[in-house]
C-alpha cells in the first residue's frame, strides 16, 4: 500500500547501524512509511503524557495537571500529580510484568505437556538443569524418573501464578540472595503470586483506591519482583530445560544475513516454543527440496527481536535486526514470510508488507493483527503447523518482485549464548577467577546493558556508544534483548572486539577466548543477570548493592523495560535509563525513584539521555563501590 511520505528522515542519520539509512531511503522512494516517519507525524508529542500527568482511569476525565501551576492542580476526584504519576507508572509495571510472566505461563504449559507425554514434539533436553531447579524448589530427585520430577516442578510453577496464600513465591525464595529477601520482607514487598500482584496493581490504581504515591510505588516494586525473580526466571529456566542451556555459538547479524536466491523466513516476537519449530522444519531436507522445486536455492531463517535471540543462542540462527528494523527487513523485498508470536510486533507490519510480496503470519490467539494471515499454533500439532507455515513462505517465493529486491551486504560475525553456566565453564567452573580479577582491578566492574530501540533517539547509538566506552574502562559488559543484536551488528560480540577493550579486560578476554561483551539471551533472560549477581554477592559475602555493578537500558520503549528496571533497582542495582520515563510531572515521584529508593532497596534509577555522560555516571558509581569495598 503506497503512501505519501510527508517527512524524509533518511538524511537525518536516524541510525548508527550500517544499511539502515539506505533502506529508509528505499522506503521513501517506494512510498513506504516506517516507525521513524510515523514518529515525525506525531510531533509535537503530548507534553502532559511525556510528564505522566494525564489520567483517564475513570469516565469523569480525562484529567491533566498543569505543570506550570496556572491551571488544574488536581484531577476531578482530587488526585494530584504525585498520585497520577505513580498510578501511571505502576500500571506500566503491571503490563510489563504481565507480558513476561504470561510468556512464562505459556512455556510452562508446554513443559507440563512434555512431562505428561501429551506432545511428541517437545522433550526435556537439559536434565541436569531440571534436577537443579527441582532440588532448589524442594522436589526430591533421588531414584525418580525425569518426567516425574518435571511434572512436580510444573505443578509448583503453575502455582506461582495463582496461589492464594501469603507465602513468598517459591522461585524467589529458592533463588534470591538471603540478604535481599530479608530487606523485601521488612519493607512488605515480598511477592506472593504473580497474577495476584498484577491484579492488585490494577485494583490499587483504579479510581477511589490507593492515592499515596509511596504505597503505590512499593506495590509496583512487589509486582516487578514477582516477574524478575519468578516469571521471567521461570521462562528462562524452562526454555533451557526444553531446548538446551545456551553455550557459545558462532553466527552473524544484520540485514545482510538474508539471502537473495533463497526463501527467507523471519521469526519475530519472543516465545521460543514456535520459533524453534519453524527453524527446525525450515532447515529440514524436505523443506529445502520443496524450495528448490519453486526455483529457490533453499530456505533461509533469520530472527528479529527476542525470539531471534532465542534461536540465535541455541541454534545459531542469525538475527536480521532488532526492534526498529522489523519493517526494514520487509523493505528489502526479499522476505517471503514474517512469522510472529507476540510482543514488540508493530501493527504497521501489515501496511509495509502490502507494498511487497511478504506475508505476515500471526500464530497466537492473544496477538492478532488485522490484515495478517492467521495460522494458530498448537503444541499438540507443532511440527504439522510449522510445516504449514514454512510451505506458505515457499509457495510465496515465485511472487517476489525482483526489481524491488535490495539486500544490504553488511553483516558481522558474532559469538552468542553466554548463559551463566557457559560463563562458569569459561572460567573453569568457578566464579573465583572473575572475582579475583575484580578485586585486583584487572576488571573494574560489570554492567548489564539491556532493552529496546526507540525512535526518540538515534537507533543503536546509545547501545553501541555506552558499550564501547565501558569496555575501554575495563568494565565487562553483559546483556540481553535488542542490545544483544545491536552489539552483534557492530562487532562487539566478536573476539576482535577485545582490541577495543581496556588492557585489563583485554587480558582476561584473550586468556579465556571470549569477547568483552557477553550475549546472555532474550529480554526474559535478564533473569540470568540476576542469578549471576546473586552468586557473586554470596561468594563475596556481601549484598548486591555493595558490588561494583550497574545496569543500563539506553533506548528502552516497552512497559516490559519498566518492570525490568524496577526489579533491578529492587535487587540493589544502580540502573541507568537513557529515555526519560513519564514521571517528571511529579517532583516527589522523581525524587523517590532517583534518590530516596536507594536508602530502602540499595539501588536507584539514574536518568541520562547523553550516552557519554551516562558512562561517566555509571563509571563513577562503580569506582565508589570499589572504594567502599576497599578495592584498588
Amino acid at each position: 500500500m503506497k503512501e505519501h511520505v510527508r517527512y524524509k528522515v533518511a538524511s537525518k542519520g536516524v541510525s548508527v547501524t550500517e544499511n539502515v539509512n539506505e533502506l529508509i531511503e528505499k522506503a521513501e522512494r517506494e512510498g513506504v512509511k516506517t516507525a521513524w516517519h510515523r514518529f515525525m507525524e506525531q510531533q509535537p508529542q503530548c507534553g502532559f503524557g511525556l510528564l505522566g500527568i494525564c489520567c483517564r482511569n475513570c469516565a469523569m476525565g480525562p484529567c491533566r495537571i498543569d505543570p506550570f501551576g496556572a491551571g488544574a492542580s488536581k484531577g476531578i476526584c482530587g488526585a494530584d500529580a504525585d498520585t497520577i504519576v505513580a498510578r501511571n507508572l505502576v500500571r506500566m509495571i503491571a503490563a510489563g510484568a504481565a507480558a513476561h510472566s504470561d510468556h512464562a505461563r505459556d512455556v510452562n504449559h508446554v513443559f507440563k505437556m512434555a512431562t505428561k507425554g501429551e506432545t511428541e514434539f517437545y522433550r526435556i533436553t537439559d536434565r541436569e538443569k531440571l534436577k537443579s531447579i527441582a532440588q532448589a524448589l524442594g522436589v526430591e530427585t533421588e531414584d525418580k524418573d525425569i518426567t516425574e520430577i518435571g511434572a512436580q516442578v510444573a505443578e509448583i510453577l503453575d502455582s506461582e501464578f495463582g496461589k492464594q496464600d501469603d507465602e513468598p513465591l517459591r522461585m524467589l525464595k529458592a533463588l534470591a540472595p538471603k540478604r535481599r529477601s530479608e530487606i523485601w520482607d521488612k519493607l512488605g514487598v515480598m511477592p506472593r503470586a504473580i497474577d495476584r500482584e498484577i491484579c492488585e496493581c490494577m485494583h490499587r490504581t483504579t479510581m477511589g483506591v490507593d492515592a499515596d504515591p509511596v504505597s503505590l510505588l512499593l506495590h509496583g516494586v512487589r509486582t516487578a519482583l514477582s516477574d524478575g525473580w519468578s516469571g521471567s526466571m521461570m521462562a528462562t529456566y524452562l526454555s533451557d530445560i526444553l531446548f538446551g542451556t545456551p553455550k557459545p555459538i558462532k553466527s552473524s547479524a544484520n540485514l545482510g544475513v538474508l539471502k537473495e536466491k533463497m526463501v527467507n523466513v523471519i521469526v519475530h516476537g519472543h516465545n521460543p516454543i514456535l520459533s524453534t519449530k519453524i527453524a527446525e522444519i525450515a532447515t529440514s531436507e524436505k523443506m529445502q527440496a520443496l524450495a528448490k522445486e519453486k526455483g529457490a536455492e533453499g530456505v533461509n531463517v533469520a530472527g528479529i527481536c527476542c525470539t531471534g535471540n532465542e534461536v540465535l543462542m541455541r541454534m545459531g540462527i542469525p538475527p536480521a535486526g532488532n526492534f526498529l528494523m522489523q519493517e526494514l527487513a520487509i523493505i528489502t523485498g526479499a522476505v517471503e514470510a514474517m512469522v510472529v508470536d507476540y510482543q514488540c510486533l508493530m501493527p504497521a507490519l501489515v501496511d509495509v508488507a502490502s507494498c511487497y510480496h511478504t506475508k505476515i503470519i500471526t500464530t497466537e490467539p492473544k496477538a492478532r493483527i488485522p490484515g495478517a494471515k492467521h495460522v494458530e499454533f498448537s503444541p499438540e500439532r507443532a511440527d504439522e503447523i510449522a510445516e504449514e507455515i514454512v510451505r506458505i513462505a515457499i509457495d510465496n517465493y515465485p511472487n517476489r518482485v525482483r526489481e524491488k529486491v535490495f539486500i544490504p551486504k553488511g553483516k558481522m560475525d558474532l559469538v552468542a549464548g553466554f548463559s551463566v553456566e557457559a560463563i562458569l565453564n569459561a572460567l573453569g567452573g568457578s566464579l573465583e577467577p572473575l572475582i579475583s580479577a575484580i578485586e585486583d582491578g584487572t576488571i573494574k566492574g560489570i554492567v548489564g546493558v539491556v532493552g529496546c530501540n526507540n525512535p526518540r533517539v538515534i537507533h543503536n547509538n546509545s547501545h553501541v556508544t555506552i558499550t564501547k566506552e565501558l569496555i575501554k574502562r575495563d568494565i565487562l559488559v553483559v546483556g540481553t534483548g535488542c542490545w544483544g543484536i545491536a552489539a552483534g551488528m557492530h562487532g562487539l560480540l566478536g573476539l576482535e572486539a577485545t582490541k577495543e577493550a581496556g588492557p585489563g579486560l583485554r587480558k582476561i578476554c584473550e586468556a579465556l577466548s571470549v569477547p568483552p561483551c557477553l550475549h546472555m539471551g532474550s529480554c526474559v533472560d535478564c533473569s540470568r543477570i540476576l542469578i549471576a549477581l546473586g552468586a557473586i554477592s554470596e561468594t563475596l559475602g556481601v549484598d548486591i548493592p555493595d558490588l561494583p555493578v550497574a545496569g543500563s537500558a539506553p533506548e528502552w520503549m516497552s512497559e516490559k523495560a519498566v518492570a525490568i528496571g524496577t526489579y533491578f533497582v529492587a535487587s540493589g542495582v544502580f540502573t541507568h535509563l537513557g529515555i526519560i520515563p513519564p514521571v517528571l510531572g511529579s517532583e516527589k515521584v522523581t525524587k523517590i525513584l532517583t534518590e530516596e529508593v536507594e536508602n530502602l532497596l540499595g539501588g536507584k534509577f539514574y536518568v541520562e539521555p547523553d550516552p557519554i555522560k551516562a558512562v561517566e555516571g555509571i563509571y563513577n558509581h562503580i569506582l565508589s563501590k570499589r572504594k567502599k569495598l576497599g578495592l584498588s
